[in-house]
């Protein structure tokens, strides 16, 4: 939650701004953000680097060339590697630094594989290098300084074509002594830290030549009433890439916009820097909660993706340009046919650290977010739970409230995963506590919810109340694990519970020490059926610079926070889901929602769009936001249902909850001053369009539970937008109000007030698609449109696919295990279909450590439906069993005939629908994850 005003002392409030709107003056802009201010003045032109090709040293893996800046006279170093499966990376980094510079830990899996590098062509002014088997060449050009990549005769992507590289080397302060290091961590900074940050290179620091004289804010930086030091100075990167080809890009959340990214010529570039925003704004690039570098670009037959990997302050640009005028020298002679081409510009800009980027080259949209996923990670396999409808507010008041609200589901035959206890529930704010007034007894509680097969989540924040009798404040005192300011001392700022330190989670022990908190023995009142939720992890400090972290603050190894400012949360999330894995001796797995998120959060949990508003547009953009992080990995995500901040009228909450039922994390929240709005507090019919709002979640557990397996494998976002299905249809490519869950489902929410219909495109050359619930059948592609009321929600089954359920009502989706499945086989016009069901216990990691998981295929053809093993590994057995088969787009058979895995054979009663084609099978009764097959006659 955001700082609520009024709540606080008068300076708090008038740092926080009093409006029911975000305060923009909190917020810097490019031209308040000194780097951005320096680099955006650059304009595009002839780049003062030059590659010194002669100094090549290409080793099996790796080539590495000098760059000189021949202004400065400063050398700079690039290294360029062919990765496995269709991925270039390229650093750039000072050959010769006067402090290590920050390189981003934790958030690759690995050192990626790479492949074997070739010079394949060299004249005195160019160099070209073959990455691989796939193909891939590299170009580098001497002066200015530049590369193309190419695959066979085709530019994919040119490197500092615009001249912009920028890279502001580490100097010394004209008349001043070198910067010392806080007390206790002499020469820290000077060490390369754990985990692969810091400088690789060995080469003797040396002293650079002469400086001209610096703007005002390179050495000192003053923001509203905030002044950040730098005693390193100016260190600032930056790098221009250029798409040929591309008009649409996507990506780089989190900002409150369409899903296409806009060219930011005349406003701001788009900012990726964590911040605690109050009622943000809409349709801006201001920076939200949390940053992930990843920028996409498609066109028919080719995606690609820019994987900018640095975490201090970016502010990425957007522009236009046509491909031709950016073509020269040798480059022309690659190249085929001639005229201009549409072109996208794209320019990071990074306060610090290092240019690491990575070219993920495709081909096509799913490559490259599995291209992604190899690097970072892909979504962790939520426990089945999470994937139910949460409950929450700030704040359920006491034991009592907790029953109550449990206890009206219960009557009102609602479904309920979760309920959830925001920051109230704590012993005066301080977390891993419960107040003994209001919640006496929360083993009690928590049992309960467990009996009745549902979960709580309670929220532990990473700032903690400075007290001396709070032993987790204290504790971390003694162990020194507090963030420090620039001084050496403990790091306070203001936040939930008052005067806050700050635990430095970038250090492994206080991960350790963090973890081991989720113990029983250690968060008294906790069981398994306990679970997390990572607030104000950017981190959020009311009395900070845009009220987060001051900049010069010191951190494990000496690090500024300016230098990871972004992987903050990330570590907070990262820490708990370990903690959780731990209570339970490693065997269950872990549910933490997070606000602040980074490349590689993925590994750890949800997040969702933060303190929205009970608005419209603030419904509407809920789709867009989620589109943008699935793309980015974070793959689970969802909005805050009926809005933050303020009440939602009757319409918007039924259209909210419609809408929320099919996005991937499925929780309403409010603020605490809102009414309150429980379900059951609509009116009688508004109350009935909820219910069957998650009824239909529910009913398609099975499907959710499956598209998330595939996207912990195969790293594809289960919540899509339709280019990636349709990626040579250009209609798609802009549509962010209709999307596909997984490949099967196509959704348009109705986001409009009054709405009477709504336009759907169904797209898909020569492809049919069915009426979720009426089954009617509409060849695509076309523009339907489609008559709503306030109880319809758009749904279209896609052709060719088949869809498990499980139609039976339940209160909990634990309640659901081992209910009948229905298979809804929704034909092609060639008259086929196929699809899958995963199922584990939903809980543990046995489906990896001990294959105990069922993952089953279905296939439909020649009028015959087959069940078969997707994967033999699978051990698990499930007494669940198949209730039903309903077929669309089918004729009426004279016979339906099953075919058991012993190789009786039973006919099925049916029942068809001539008018709108469909058949339904009944109690087939054969186990779901057996072998067996349907024939119609």
């Amino acid at each position: 939650m955001a700082a609520a005003p009024g709540r606080w002392p008068l300076w708090v409030t008038l740092c926080l701004g009093a409006a029911l709107a975000v305060d923009r003056s909190n917020f810097k802009t490019c031209e308040q953000s000194g780097f951005c201010r320096r680099q955006r003045r650059i304009q595009p032109g002839n780049s003062p680097y030059r590659a010194l090709l002669e100094s090549l040293e290409l080793g099996p893996d790796v080539a590495k060339i000098q760059l000189v800046n021949e202004v400065t006279q400063v050398p700079l170093l690039l290294e360029v590697w062919g990765l496995t499966g269709n991925v270039t990376r390229l650093r750039i980094q000072e050959l010769a630094p006067l402090r290590p510079r920050f390189q981003v830990p934790d958030v690759l899996l690995g050192e990626p594989p790479a492949e074997r590098l070739e010079v394949t062509a060299r004249d005195e002014a160019t160099l070209e290098l073959s990455l691989g088997p796939g193909g891939h060449r590299l170009l580098v050009t001497e002066r200015p300084f530049r590369l193309d990549l190419l695959r066979g005769r085709e530019l994919l992507c040119s490197v500092n074509a615009r001249g912009l590289l920028v890279f502001e080397h580490q100097r010394r302060r004209r008349d001043s002594d070198p910067p010392k290091d806080p007390p206790g961590e002499e020469g820290a900074a000077q060490e390369s830290p754990e985990d692969g940050a810091g400088s690789t290179q060995s080469e003797k620091p040396v002293e650079p030549p002469a400086e001209p004289e610096e703007e005002p804010g390179a050495w000192e930086e003053t923001f509203k009433t905030h002044t950040d030091s730098k005693p390193y100075g100016p260190t600032s990167v930056g790098l221009d890439f250029s798409l040929p080809g591309f008009e649409h890009v996507y990506g780089i959340p989190e900002h409150a916009d369409n899903l296409r990214l806009r060219p930011t010529e005349g406003g701001d570039p788009y900012r990726l820097y964590n911040l605690d925003v109050f009622q943000y704004e809409l349709f801006t690039p201001m920076a939200l909660y949390g940053s992930v570098p990843l920028l996409l670009a498609h066109r028919p037959r080719l995606s690609l993706g820019l994987f900018w990997l640095n975490a201090a302050e970016t502010w990425v640009d957007i522009g236009s340009n046509t491909a031709g005028k950016t073509l020269f020298g040798k480059l022309l002679d690659y190249m085929q046919g001639g005229g201009e081409t549409p072109q996208t510009e794209v320019r990071w800009m990074s306060e610090s650290g290092v240019i690491d980027v990575f070219l993920l080259l495709g081909p096509g949209p799913a490559d490259v977010t599995a291209q992604y996923g190899r690097l970072t990670g892909t979504q962790a396999l939520p426990p089945l739970f999470s994937l139910g409808y949460h409950q929450s507010r700030w704040n359920y008041q006491d034991e009592a409230d907790v029953e109550a609200v449990e206890r009206g589901f219960e009557e009102h035959e609602l479904p309920l995963d979760v309920l959830w206890l925001d920051i109230e529930h704590a012993d005066g704010k301080r977390y891993f506590t419960w107040d003994p007034a209001k919640f006496p007894n929360p083993r009690g509680m928590l049992e309960h919810l467990a009996a009745r097969k549902r979960r709580m989540v309670s929220i532990v924040d990473p700032h903690i109340k400075v007290d001396g009798g709070y032993r987790v404040y204290s504790e971390l005192r003694a162990r020194g694990l507090y963030v420090k300011t620039k001084d050496g001392n403990d790091y306070e700022g203001w936040c939930w519970p008052g005067s806050s330190a700050y635990p430095d989670f970038t250090n492994p022990e206080m991960r350790e020490w963090w973890a081991n908190m989720f113990a029983f023995d250690q968060y008294e009142g906790s069981t398994e059926a306990l679970f997390t939720w990572n607030d104000m992890n950017e981190p959020s400090v009311f009395s900070g610079p845009e009220v987060t972290m001051h900049k010069d603050a010191r951190h494990f190894g000496g690090w500024e926070h300016r230098e990871l400012h972004n992987l903050y949360g990330l570590y907070v999330q990262k820490a708990t889901a370990e903690g959780q894995i731990r209570r339970s001796g490693g065997r269950l797995r872990p549910f933490v929602l997070g606000r602040a998120f980074f490349a590689g959060s993925q590994r750890y949990g949800a997040v969702w769009t933060g303190d929205n508003t009970a608005e419209w547009d603030h419904l509407r953009i809920s789709i867009p936001m989620c589109l943008s992080f699935g793309l980015a990995g974070l793959a689970f995500c969802g909005a805050d249902v009926g809005g933050f901040f303020k009440n939602p009228g009757p319409e918007l909450q039924v259209r909210w909850y419609q809408a929320g039922a099919f996005q991937p994390f499925f929780r309403a929240h409010a603020h605490l001053d809102t009414a309150r709005r429980e379900p059951w507090l609509l009116r009688p019919e508004h109350l009935d369009m909820v219910r069957a709002a998650l009824r239909r979640r529910y009913a398609l557990i099975p499907t959710w539970y499956t598209a998330f397996y595939r996207c912990h494998r195969q790293g594809v976002p289960v919540m899509r937008p339709l280019w990636m299905e349709f990626p040579d249809d250009p209609h798609t490519f802009a549509m962010d109000d209709q999307y596909l869950i997984d490949r099967v489902l196509l959704v348009h929410p109705v986001t409009e007030a009054g709405a009477r219909g709504v336009h759907v495109y169904l797209p898909g050359e020569g492809e049919v698609w069915y009426d979720d619930e009426t089954h009617e059948q509409h060849r695509a592609p076309q523009t339907l449109y489609v008559p709503v009321t306030l109880s319809t929600i758009p749904v279209f089954q896609r052709g060719g696919t088949v869809i498990p359920r499980q139609d039976r009502p339940r209160r909990s989706t634990e309640a659901m295990k081992g209910d009948p499945f229905t298979l809804y086989v929704a034909l092609s016009p060639q008259g086929t279909a196929q699809g899958e069901l995963y199922l584990d216990d939903g809980i543990s990691f046995d489906y990896a450590t001990k294959n105990e998981f069922l993952h089953r295929q279905f296939h439909f053809a020649n009028g015959t439906l087959t069940s078969s093993s997707a994967d033999p590994r699978g051990s698990m057995s499930s007494p669940a069993w198949l209730e039903r088969v309903v077929i669309l787009g089918v004729g009426r058979p004279e016979s339906a005939l099953l075919t058991a895995h012993d190789g009786s054979q039973t006919p099925l009663q049916f029942q068809h629908d001539p008018e709108r084609s469909v058949l339904t099978l009944r109690r087939p009764g054969v186990p779901i994850g057996a072998d067996w097959s349907i024939s119609l006659r």
